[in-house]
C-alpha cells in the first residue's frame, strides 16, 4: 500500500482514503482580491478540498530584462511583462486577508511559492503544504532548501524526464518523507493525446512509497476522472468564473459547473474502484437466485449409478443444485437417490461431495 501521510490538518491523502482535489486559482483572479475571494468560496461550495493561489517575489523570480520586456499580448495587464505580473501578485498582508477568509470558509488555502522568497513568506503565512509548480521542479537548490523546512510536498512533473523525476525524488526523499508527486503536461490549454496518464502507472512502479497524483490542462473533466481511477491521489485543476476573461490560463480552466461535476465524479468512481476482492456480492444474489444456473440431469438417472459427463446439463433450475463451476467433479462420484430427467442434481445427491467441497 502506498505511503499515506496527513497533507493538511486532519486530512491524510494516499492508500485509501479520499483523492485530495486542489482548485487552483492561480493568478485567474485578475489581480482583484474581491474575486479572489469568490473563487475561494466557489472552491468550497463545488467540494474541492484546497483553493491555491502562485505567490512570486518579482525581483527573485526574474531578472531584470525580464521585468523590462514589452508585453504586449491580449492578455496582458501592463506595458512591460514586470508591470502586467505586478498588476496579478498580492501584497503579503492581501495573503494573510485571503487565508483568514479560506479559513471562514473552510477551505484549505496554500499557494505554489515560484522562487526560493516566496517559499519564506509561505513557511512564515504557516501554509499546510507546499506546492512545487513544473517550472521548479529541477531547480535542486530551491527543491532541497523547501524540502528542509519539513512541510509536507506536492511536486508537478510537467516539462521533466524520468530522470529528473528519480533525481527529484531522491533529493526531496533525502530531507522530507511527506510527498507526492503529480503527473503533468505544461500545455495550455492541454490535448488529450498529449495527457499521457500512463505516467501514472509508471510513477507508481518507480516510487512505490509515496502517492502519486495528476496535474491537468486539458479541457472537460473526463481525463481528470479517468486519472482517478488509474490511483491518483491528489488531483489539481485550474478554475475560473468565466474562461472569456483576460489572461492565458482561463481557457484551460474549469468554470464552476464543470469544478462541481469532477468533484462529483471522482466521489463517484472512488465508490466504484471497491477493494479489489472479486467474490459474489450481496447486491448480486437477487440476480443469481433468479438467473443462475445449476447441474442437471440430462437422463434419468438410477440410485447408486456412477455419474459421467455425458448424464449432466447446466440449466437455470429449481430448487438450486450443484454449481455449474463443479460439474466436473460430479464425475466417477455415486448418485445417492433417483434423479429424474431435467431435474435439479443437488448437493445431498451426490455421495460425497460435500465431504470433497470442504476439502
Amino acid at each position: 500500500m502506498p505511503l499515506k501521510f496527513e497533507l493538511c490538518p486532519g486530512r491524510m491523502i494516499g492508500g485509501n482514503n479520499p483523492c485530495f482535489i486542489i482548485a487552483e486559482i492561480g493568478q485567474n483572479h485578475q489581480g482583484d482580491i474581491e474575486i479572489a475571494k469568490k473563487m475561494i468560496k466557489m472552491a468550497k461550495d463545488c467540494g474541492a478540498d484546497c483553493a491555491k493561489f502562485q505567490k512570486s517575489e518579482l525581483e527573485f523570480k526574474f531578472n531584470k530584462k525580464a521585468l523590462e520586456r514589452p508585453y504586449t499580448s491580449k492578455h496582458s495587464w501592463g506595458k512591460t511583462y514586470g508591470e502586467h505580473k505586478r498588476h496579478l501578485e498580492f501584497s503579503h498582508e492581501q495573503y494573510r486577508e485571503l487565508q483568514q477568509y479560506a479559513k471562514e470558509v473552510g477551505i484549505f488555502f496554500t499557494a505554489s511559492g515560484m522562487d526560493e522568497m516566496a517559499v519564506e513568506f509561505l513557511q512564515e503565512l504557516n501554509v499546510p503544504f507546499f506546492k512545487v509548480g513544473s517550472g521548479d521542479t529541477n531547480n535542486f537548490p530551491y527543491l532541497k532548501k523547501t524540502a528542509q523546512k519539513g512541510r509536507p510536498m506536492v511536486v508537478s512533473s510537467g516539462m521533466q524526464s524520468m530522470e529528473t523525476m528519480r533525481r527529484v525524488y531522491e533529493t526531496v526523499k533525502e530531507h522530507n518523507q511527506n510527498f507526492c508527486i503529480l503527473q503533468c503536461t505544461s500545455a495550455y490549454p492541454l490535448e488529450p493525446e498529449d495527457v499521457n496518464l500512463r505516467v501514472i502507472r509508471e510513477y507508481q512502479k518507480e516510487f512505490p512509497d509515496i502517492p502519486i497524483g495528476y496535474s491537468g490542462h486539458e479541457s472537460g473533466i473526463s481525463i481528470t476522472v479517468g486519472a482517478v481511477a488509474l490511483g491518483a491521489k491528489v488531483v489539481e485543476r485550474h478554475v475560473t468564473l468565466d474562461k472569456t476573461w483576460k489572461g492565458s490560463d482561463h481557457a484551460a480552466s474549469l468554470e464552476p459547473e464543470e469544478l462541481a461535476e469532477l468533484v462529483r465524479s471522482i466521489r463517484t468512481v472512488e465508490r466504484a474502484l471497491g477493494t479489489g476482492v472479486k467474490r459474489m456480492l450481496p447486491c448480486e444474489v437477487p440476480c443469481h437466485d433468479k438467473l443462475g444456473k445449476s447441474v442437471v440431469a440430462k437422463t434419468a438417472i438410477p440410485k447408486g449409478t456412477e455419474l459421467t459427463l455425458d448424464m449432466l446439463s447446466v440449466k437455470v433450475a429449481e430448487p438450486k443444485g450443484v454449481a455449474p463451476e463443479d460439474i466436473f467433479q460430479m464425475v466417477g462420484k455415486k448418485v445417492t437417490i433417483d434423479i429424474d430427467e431435467d431435474e435439479s442434481v443437488t448437493e445431498d445427491a451426490v455421495d460425497n461431495y460435500g465431504k470433497k467441497a470442504k476439502a
